[in-house]
């Protein structure tokens, strides 16, 4: 179903004057900045904009304790995944095994930091950060108090979720097993299985977003939702942080803070009504990403030392060696997380970003469904990067086999991040108010 629009005629930012605003939350959707109003769901039933069709909130039965219960067990379950090898291997008699903490270090003592560092971040230390986070509010708000930092806590996981890796991991470490099942003994630990299940609850508890916590919190009569009230001369504008509806200066809202920013009346989170100088930033970044993607494309992301010799393999190689290998399932998902994927951000993101300069607006719906799907993808590119590092540490036989990571990996790594990075700069609201200027400009033609 739509969310309810607050009105049809400057639906991007402003109500009308004949209609004033009531009790009812609003909410302001991301990618088009309509105001909606929030409406009670059913079961299996989900808000979307009316406007650009995004997707606003879903009909949920769980509870802040039910949240509160899945967060332990996540917790929990994190803490099985990272203690026990993930596999182990045989070569020759010896025996090897490894957890993803044991990849890191390996590749850290191989004097790979940028690497090690990379991996080590977004497979365990933000994941673990993030569910940190979410019990530090999910604690008290199931007992009906408050938490004191409830703002600084929820911009914090604000910034966690893109960048949390765990299910790029569990890829990783099921190609890194299939790429040595063809020339070792491997055996599976009860790491990976626990690996599996930590994805799937982290990407239940992936949908309780900073916004959703704080609607609990009104919900719950926890933290207050005052009303804009729109005067002339100033816009609404939603929280990137919190979510809350406000009004601010229209000659702030292009998104440019100066010296006299304005910030949120609830969380104090600076207030934006557009991302400032997102053109520029996504610019900046996408050339930085597409320069990095040559070297890491070229140059090679892993060496073998073995007694039959030395090689180096670059991403394309792995690939052509798994299909060879008769892993074709496999070589086809190296190839579109490490190959396709990158292509494809930066050719979307370089898509989206002409359309706004030229001042394109058709159809922005379908562009905004792009957008969506840019960040979606985002963080899988990252496979090959886990790949490496799982490889480094279970084939680390001195004498007989080892495994290190090569410079292309950490300029993959670099590529990877930057595309993230550019994704989020970007602000899809840019083309509905060109789409808004255009129509209001034809509008003034016609009255004269």
């Amino acid at each position: 179903m739509n969310a309810q629009h607050l009105d049809d005629q400057h639906r991007h930012d402003r109500p009308r004057d004949d209609q004033p605003l009531d009790n009812q939350s609003l909410i302001a959707c991301e990618h088009c900045a309509s105001i909606q109003r929030r409406r009670s769901l059913r079961h299996g039933e989900l808000a979307a904009c009316g406007r650009c069709g995004t997707v606003l909130w879903r009909f949920s039965r769980l509870t802040l304790n039910d949240w509160l219960a899945l967060s332990v067990a996540s917790f929990i379950v994190f803490c099985i995944a990272n203690a026990f090898p993930v596999a182990r291997i045989e070569v020759y008699g010896a025996e090897r095994s490894a957890t993803l903490l044991d990849a890191i270090a390996i590749t850290w003592q191989q004097h790979h930091w940028s690497v090690a560092i990379m991996t080590g971040t977004a497979g365990f230390a933000l994941p673990l950060l993030q569910l940190l986070a979410l019990l530090w509010v999910l604690l008290p708000l199931a007992r009906g108090r408050m938490p004191a930092d409830m703002a600084q806590v929820c911009r914090l996981l604000g910034w966690l979720r893109p960048w949390s890796m765990v299910p790029v991991f569990l890829l990783g470490a099921i190609v890194s097993l299939v790429k040595l099942a063809s020339s070792v003994q491997v055996h599976v630990g009860l790491g990976l299985p626990a690996f599996g299940l930590l994805t799937v609850l982290l990407t239940i508890v992936g949908r309780l977003s900073p916004q959703a916590l704080w609607r609990h919190a009104e919900d719950a009569g926890l933290a207050d939702a005052p009303e804009p009230q729109y005067v002339h001369g100033r816009v609404l504008a939603g929280c990137h942080a919190c979510g809350l509806v406000q009004d601010m200066a229209e000659h702030t809202a292009d998104g440019q803070s100066g010296r006299h920013a304005q910030h949120c009346v609830r969380c104090r989170a600076v207030l934006h009504n557009r991302k400032p100088q997102s053109l520029a930033r996504t610019w900046a970044l996408m050339l930085a990403a597409a320069i990095l993607y040559i070297p890491a494309n070229v140059l090679p992301v892993m060496h073998i030392t073995s007694v039959v010799g030395d090689s180096s393999h670059t991403i394309l190689g792995g690939v052509v060696e798994l299909w060879h290998g008769g892993a074709w399932d496999i070589a086809l998902i190296v190839f579109v997380a490490s190959v396709v994927v990158p292509m494809t951000k930066l050719l979307a993101l370089l898509l989206l970003v002409l359309r706004v300069q030229w001042g394109d607006t058709s159809g922005l719906k379908s562009r905004t469904r792009l957008y969506e799907m840019v960040e979606i993808i985002g963080q899988w590119s990252m496979l090959d990067v886990f790949v490496v590092i799982l490889l480094s540490a279970l084939a680390n036989f001195p004498g007989l086999m080892r495994i290190s990571a090569d410079p292309g990996a950490a300029a993959f790594g670099l590529v990877v991040v930057l595309t993230m990075l550019a994704a989020m700069s970007f602000d899809p609201r840019r083309a509905w108010d060109v789409e808004h200027t255009n129509g209001a400009s034809s509008r003034l033609k016609e009255s004269h």
